[in-house]
């Protein structure tokens, strides 16, 4: 990917938490931890307040799918 990830790449957001936070049960995720995982990743380049708890959830169930 060439530009940053935005809060739409629920997909690649899941899978570059996956790989920093591989002990990490995303069924326990609460939300304001996933929010601030992905507003620290070093790809992640969109505007912090464009994500509401839908952003969240897709982002939370793209993890779930992978490690499921």
């Amino acid at each position: 990917m060439e530009n940053g990830l935005l809060w739409s790449d629920s997909q690649e957001i899941a899978l570059d938490l996956i790989e920093q936070h591989d002990d990490v049960d995303p069924f326990k995720l609460h939300f304001t931890e996933l929010r601030q995982w992905v507003l620290a990743l070093e790809r992640f380049e969109d505007d912090p307040e464009h994500c509401g708890e839908r952003v969240l959830e897709a982002i939370q169930l793209a993890w779930m799918a992978e490690v499921d």
